[in-house]
């Protein structure tokens, strides 16, 4: 591939997410009635913002574990940076990201790498690892999600009938598929699967390559708190409204599930992640509007962290070692 085409590949990979999820947001509006719109700004009004503020810092709290865990990964090699050094950084990747999909992690990786004189390459390689094991749990997250996901699915496939026992019928049958592919993928040499079986080869080592390490029980202490995190600041804005505030168990895991595979999709979720939430809590039963406006709540909250601490570190994280120099 030229030069050329690489910029124009780079280029689209940059614009496309975001043209995407300004036309999702401008699709989302548009097909709003007047009474729709006026429901959906009276239930941010009535919200009870005390809840978005936990689930704030419940954010603020995985993000902080999350630079913490990075400690465990550079000290066998003979690292030890600041932590104020660790936590702006991951900042600053959020916020990369929210603009460039998938650069943040390279931000981080330069920013260390600056004021901590470790090797790009080394710390790279640490956040790659990380991001292994928070693979393998959100795996763990996705198939309970799916074991959760049956009893809605027999309910519209079965009419009658004990859905309970339909439910480990479906289940049964999701796991002879996903048996049946991983030994087509095994078998295979198409280029598509050879990749996949490569990235399930990886997730396989990185796994065992954890229970390898010194502090292998405070690093997968960190790794569970960081997506327990997760599901509470989900969890939590539920209340702030009363339509959601009885949200069942696997609607809560299902709306994460679903939000967090949307946000690979545009810029930090931009479009997807409100209709994606939104369509998940309308199908538990939620009215259209509450649910739309309760998606748009979380969105809204977790972006405008990221853009406030992102910018915030961006700024602090030069002067900070400056005076520290």
């Amino acid at each position: 591939m030229s030069s050329s085409n690489k910029k124009i590949r780079k280029t689209l990979l940059i614009i496309l997410p975001i043209t995407l999820g300004v036309f999702l947001v401008w699709y989302f509006l548009s097909k709003l009635t007047p009474e729709d719109k006026s429901a959906i700004v009276s239930s941010f009004k009535s919200a009870n913002y005390w809840w978005v503020l936990l689930s704030l810092v419940l954010g603020a709290l995985s993000h902080l574990s999350r630079a913490y865990r990075w400690q465990f990964m550079l000290k066998p090699m003979g690292y030890k940076p600041k932590f104020a050094n660790s936590i702006m950084t991951v900042f600053i990747s959020y916020l990369v990201n929210l603009g460039v999909p998938r650069a943040g992690e390279i931000a981080r990786a330069t920013g260390i790498s600056k004021y901590e004189n470790i090797p790009f390459e080394k710390a790279f390689g640490t956040i790659v690892a990380e991001r292994i094991a928070d693979a393998i749990v959100l795996l763990g997250i996705i198939g309970l999600a799916f074991f959760l996901q049956a009893d809605l699915l027999s309910e519209y496939l079965f009419k009658d009938g004990d859905n309970g026992i339909q439910k480990y019928v479906i289940m049964a049958v999701l796991a002879i598929l996903a048996i049946s592919f991983y030994f087509i993928i095994l078998k295979s040499k198409n280029p598509f699967f050879i990749k996949i079986k490569r990235f399930i080869n990886g997730l396989i080592e990185g796994g065992i390559s954890i229970f390898k390490m010194d502090n292998k029980w405070s690093f997968i202490f960190h790794t569970l708190f960081i997506w327990l995190m997760y599901v509470l600041m989900f969890y939590v804005v539920s209340f702030a409204l009363p339509e959601t505030s009885n949200l069942p168990f696997e609607a809560i895991i299902v709306g994460f599930v679903v939000g967090g595979i949307s946000m690979a999709v545009t810029n930090g979720g931009l479009g997807t992640y409100p209709i994606a939430v939104a369509s998940v809590l309308i199908l538990y039963h939620i009215p259209d509007n509450p649910a739309r406006a309760f998606a748009w709540i979380m969105w809204t909250a977790q972006t405008l962290m990221i853009l406030l601490f992102g910018a915030l570190s961006f700024l602090i994280l030069p002067i900070y070692n400056r005076n520290q120099n």
